[in-house]
């Protein structure tokens, strides 16, 4: 009945670091289940907390990985703050603690970016920055210690993005640095929120009981079609654990060690 359950699902959701792909190597398994999906005309949307990359720049990574894809397909962290703020802070002045990428990213919506810290602003966005540097923590600081009432965004809550040698500080881990200075934490509007699921219903006309969430993390991957009332995967090759599986809150529909597992599975 599960493995029913399992092959009904259309719309694939996949995280990106540690799930199918890490750094620009894809994982074994990948390639065989995305074509696969299409196949038997389904969909894969690739959903990532990572905001350092727009969706043009992951569109031409994922060719360089052998992977066709189109900007829709890419439902971001930073294209999930775009989306927030234009309904929310469509006037105001936002000041971005991030990469260039992002910056661009924000500016193409229309909405009123600033990375110069001198600049009066309504709204504080913090990005998963590998172009970090200790001047922007200040800026982020000094608005929110001077203005209390600021709104203050990020994109995502993950401590760490893994890489080819292990993992870095992600932007969760940048937002606990400025926790520590300022006692506060941001509204987070990327994965486990589950508003960049529901993104991804509302653009492809899916329904919840056809899609399946697929990540290798447990409180954004996991969380997130948890809160969104969908079905979920674990894969154990990024930081998820499997001894993991009977203490995690956050307890999936399916694990499987690695994508091929769940690539098998599918074509069984």
């Amino acid at each position: 009945m599960e493995d029913i359950r399992l092959k009904e699902k259309k719309l694939f959701l996949f995280d990106i670091d540690g799930t199918i792909a890490i750094d620009e190597t894809v994982l074994d398994g990948t390639l065989d289940l995305l074509r696969f999906i299409g196949l038997r005309g389904g969909k894969a949307v690739y959903i990532t907390n990572n905001s350092t990359k727009s969706r043009a720049d992951y569109v031409a990574k994922f060719k360089r990985m052998g992977i066709p894809a189109e900007e829709s397909d890419f439902i971001t962290a930073s294209y999930a703050a775009c989306r927030y703020l234009k309904q929310h802070h469509g006037t105001d002045t936002i000041y971005v603690a991030g990469t260039a990428s992002l910056l661009r990213e924000l500016e193409r919506e229309g909405l009123h970016v600033t990375a110069d810290g001198t600049r009066d602003a309504e709204v504080v966005l913090v990005g998963y920055d590998s172009e970090l540097t200790y001047s922007k923590t200040v800026d982020v600081c000094r608005y929110l210690m001077t203005k209390p009432s600021i709104a203050y965004l990020a994109t995502n809550p993950d401590l760490c993005c893994p890489t080819g040698f292990g993992s870095v500080p992600d932007c969760g881990a940048i937002c606990r640095m400025i926790q520590c200075a300022v006692g506060r934490m941001p509204l987070f509007l990327g994965k486990p929120n589950p508003a960049i699921v529901e993104y991804c219903l509302e653009e492809t006309g899916y329904a919840k009981e056809e899609t399946l969430v697929v990540g290798d993390r447990w409180y954004t991957d996991i969380a997130v079609g948890i809160a969104a009332g969908v079905d979920t995967a674990v894969v154990f090759t990024g930081e998820a654990q499997e001894q993991e599986l009977r203490s995690t809150q956050y307890p999936p529909t399916w694990a499987f060690p690695t994508i091929r597992g769940l690539a098998d599975r599918l074509m069984a």
